[in-house]
């Protein structure tokens, strides 16, 4: 294979899905019509040599296979119109052989050579030689996915300096600043304004008129740098507004992934949500306060600074929670009073009747002995081993800084609940 014009490596090996410090090809040697030669130098401050194996640092044979796909990959971006419109995915290896252990102080010579070619699949064989000894090889199935472009509204505002990936449609009149990474497949519906510096996974969606990552809403923040960061799949209806952070609560607002905020909703700075939530139409969410995933907070209900929605939780309509809400509870009122489990939400979820059963009885215990809230816990633990469930809520109550919500209703609202 003869030398040939330089391949400028740092450009394309971000288009492939490993990222530092697992980049694997550190230069490429040579490279033509049929192939690929890299080169990878292995040191001893690699971080997979510190489990693997103390005393005997060796590179693990994942990672060998590794480095040909990236240097395949490599090959197939190279003459790429777009390469940042093209994502390279190993779907299959076949007939791999390793011959020597390959250990700190080694320089890998990557050797790809293209086997065949068919629409988007491309067959390689990959061999990785350490001096004249061949240190490993195996033919590499790799699969080029073709992403389409963004698509942006003529009447949109979008920064120069913003990042949007492949995928992303910005809707009409919407505006997007500087600092801002939206994420493949995400969609802006119209008259949405996201600020930053805010970083947005893929798949959302943001309906008219939501407002995300401007500036908090609190007295002490001067400006500083805060972040607001969005998982995947999560969608924004019309009117919802999020804040970044401030230095108070670690200069970061967090929402996870495949959440629902209804209209109106409002997350405010430094706040943390979990996954699978539900925040209904005009839900409230003060600053500092950390929802778990699953819970479901209901419509114009309100949780104060520093409080906690537990995991599979059950906040009803018009609910005022001033201290934490407990994990698989139902918990209603203003003020906010308990119910008992959130027993149709944990069997929607498929949690086992045992699980369900341990959970009413903890409850009882918790809303039901007389028990002042540090003699129940303590009961709840001596009655132990429990379902993971259950010592959940114990660990809970331990960690509450604001106490735990435990006031009932009337017991002859709570016999009807039975």
């Amino acid at each position: 294979m003869a030398p040939s014009e330089t391949i400028d490596i740092g450009r394309l090996i971000r288009q492939i899905p490993s990222q530092y410090p697992f980049v694997l090809v550190d230069r490429v040697l040579e490279h033509d019509a049929g192939g690929l030669v890299g080169l990878k130098s292995v040191t001893g401050s690699e971080d997979f040599f510190e489990g693997h194996f103390p005393g005997a640092p060796v590179m693990p044979g994942v990672l060998i296979m590794e480095s040909l796909a990236q240097a395949a990959g490599i090959w197939l971006l190279r003459n790429a119109p777009d390469p940042a419109r093209v994502e390279v995915y190993v779907v299959g290896i076949d007939d791999a052989k390793f011959r020597r252990p390959v250990v700190p102080g080694d320089q890998l010579r990557l050797e790809i050579r293209i086997l065949h070619r068919r629409g988007a699949l491309s067959r390689v064989r990959g061999e990785v030689r350490v001096g004249e000894h061949r240190a490993a090889e195996a033919r590499l199935l790799l699969q080029s996915i073709t992403l389409a472009t963004p698509e942006i509204d003529p009447t949109a505002r979008i920064s120069p300096a913003a990042v949007l990936e492949p995928g992303v449609r910005i809707g009409p009149y919407c505006v997007v600043g500087p600092q801002v990474r939206i994420g493949s497949g995400t969609v802006l519906e119209s008259h949405v304004v996201v600020e930053g510096p805010t970083a947005i996974g893929h798949d959302n969606r943001f309906h008219p008129f939501a407002s995300v990552g401007l500036a908090p809403q609190d007295l002490k923040y001067r400006g500083e740098a805060s972040r607001l960061v969005i998982g995947d799949r999560n969608v924004f209806r019309e009117f919802v507004t999020i804040h970044r952070g401030t230095e108070g609560g670690g200069w970061v607002t967090r929402i996870g992934s495949d959440n629902l905020l209804q209209a109106h909703a409002h997350v405010a700075h430094d706040c943390s949500v979990g996954s699978h939530t539900i925040l209904a139409h005009g839900a409230t969410l003060g600053g500092h306060v950390e929802v778990g995933d699953y819970a479901m907070v209901g419509a114009f209900s309100g949780v104060h600074q520093f409080c906690r929605v537990g995991a599979h939780a059950f906040l009803g309509g018009f609910t005022v929670a001033t201290k934490d809400v407990l994990p698989y509870s139902k918990t209603v009122g203003n003020r906010a009073c308990i119910y008992g489990i959130n027993q149709v939400g944990l069997q929607r979820r498929s949690f086992s009747p045992g699980s369900i059963r341990e959970l009413r009885q903890a409850y009882r215990v918790l809303l039901q002995s007389r028990l002042n809230t540090s003699d129940a816990v303590r009961r709840l633990e001596a009655e132990g081993p429990h379902t993971a469930e259950v010592r959940a809520v114990v660990e809970f109550i331990r960690s509450s800084d604001r106490g735990v919500i435990l006031k009932r209703r009337s017991r002859g609202d709570d016999d009807a609940e039975e």
